[in-house]
């Protein structure tokens, strides 16, 4: 009988304790790392379709604020961001659409009837009615909406928001 392995029952008790204990580690094991990693994995939309509303709520010549809110989803962190974009309507069937965020550091611009623009409460910048810089420290006109980023469906007015 030589070269042939004889195993005692302690040292078999111990494989298969073994072998069973691999076993239910791998089949619970799995499944949680996945769960947990799946967030980080995951991910989100940055840019999308955004519906302003009915093009009948925009009066022509006025500019109006609309103000919508995107959710963005980071590992187990969930953050909502709140956007704006003045929309004036040119004719029965033509919108223009301004970013409220001034070029310069970010802030929200307001619409000023007194002097006919849009005003940052920031550094006091003005922005004219077409978006273009008035005075003020900014770098660039307004951000705008146009060609391919603006659209008018079934009757909504929409834009084609890129997060950054």
């Amino acid at each position: 009988m030589s070269g042939s392995h004889h195993i005692n029952r302690r040292d078999f008790i111990k494989l298969a304790t073994a072998a069973v204990g691999s076993l239910i580690t791998v089949v619970i094991g799995l499944p949680v790392i996945g769960y947990l990693l799946h967030p980080a994995l995951r991910s989100e939309e940055a840019e999308a379709w955004i519906p302003l509303g009915p093009l009948e709520n925009f009066e022509i010549g006025v500019p109006t604020l609309v103000n919508f809110t995107r959710t963005r989803v980071n590992g187990w962190e969930r953050t909502a961001n709140s956007y704006g974009v003045y929309i004036v309507r040119t004719s029965d069937s033509d919108v223009i659409a301004f970013s409220n965020r001034c070029t310069h550091l970010g802030c929200r611009v307001n619409w000023n009837d007194e002097i006919g623009g849009y005003l940052c409460p920031c550094h006091d910048a003005v922005f004219g009615p077409d978006g273009g810089i008035v005075r003020g420290p900014q770098p660039r006109p307004l951000d705008r909406y146009t060609g391919d980023d603006l659209k008018i469906e079934d009757g909504i007015v929409m834009i084609f928001f890129t997060e950054g």
